[in-house]
């Protein structure tokens, strides 16, 4: 690691600008979310490499930014059925929502890509649902290890833990803007939509970031909150609840319900862990 009077912050954003830059070419110009792959996933595979490529180069190994051998089954068990658990209250919660008034047709097992304005596609062929699942399996070994694995690492060597994940949990909200400023280049959205999704995907993204600092540092690994994290991303792009008047409409409030109740849960085992006090 470089010695404690170095520009710790300043590495953490060199790389971030790294990764950042690789996001905006795919996003802007291959386009490969908008493929038949529904993912953008190039960037992502360099992701891995450049944030492999850091920790070697500051001496670290993958056990050091949260890739270790113990407890590896049980961490990613335990983060699935995390993640399905709050998932399967929200997808009841949006059904009971739509029974009251009237609307509710049916539930839909397909493949759709995410697009801030809904989800787009409707595959059911066996190797989509092959390629969302290794799509997002990239996702979250690329993400999880870069924002919760190396970045955090970095920080906590200057920083508190929980400084050092507001830190990662910022630049984490911020890493999702690039699909609605490409609407918004696109045409597809105004002025109002791009700052209402860049502040709403800024916010929430930077909560469940935070949340998935928690889940590392309590299980000592990622394994957990790469799980939850891969269910938080698979489901809605898998799951999709059909009514009267249209596909996955409530999906916004489905995900605020899923992810506000994972989110307390998580905050309440962390603080009941830690005697009931944050780490500052």
């Amino acid at each position: 690691m470089p010695n404690k009077n170095s520009k710790i912050v300043f590495i953490v954003l060199l790389i971030y600008i790294s990764c950042f830059v690789f996001r905006g070419f795919e996003y802007f110009i291959l386009r490969t979310d908008q493929t038949v792959w529904g993912e953008a996933f190039i960037h992502k595979l360099i992701g891995i490499m450049i944030f492999y490529s850091v920790a070697k180069l500051y001496g670290m190994n993958l056990k050091d930014i949260g890739f270790g051998k113990n407890n590896v089954l049980r961490n990613l068990l335990k983060g699935l059925g995390f993640g399905l658990s709050v998932f399967i209250v929200a997808y009841i919660t949006e059904i009971l929502i739509l029974i009251v008034q009237n609307k509710f047709a049916m539930v839909q097992i397909y493949v759709s890509a995410y697009a801030i304005d809904g989800n787009i596609g409707n595959q059911t062929a066996f190797i989509f649902f092959i390629i969302c699942i290794l799509g997002n399996i990239i996702n979250v070994v690329m993400e999880e290890g870069l924002f919760r694995g190396l970045f955090q690492k970095m920080l906590e060597y200057k920083y508190s833990f929980i400084v050092s994940a507001i830190i990662s949990s910022v630049l984490f909200g911020v890493w999702h803007i690039m699909a609605p400023v490409r609407s918004y280049c696109d045409g597809m959205i105004g002025v109002s939509g791009l700052l209402v999704n860049m502040i709403m995907l800024v916010i929430t993204s930077g909560i469940i970031g935070f949340k998935f600092c928690l889940l590392a540092k309590m299980t000592g690994s990622l394994y957990m909150s790469m799980s939850d994290h891969f269910v938080n991303n698979t489901i809605i792009n898998i799951f999709h609840v059909i009514s009267d008047t249209g596909v996955d409409e409530l999906q916004v409030v489905r995900i605020a319900v899923a992810q506000s109740l994972s989110f307390i849960i998580v905050l309440i085992f962390y603080r009941r862990n830690y005697k009931g006090k944050l780490e500052y």
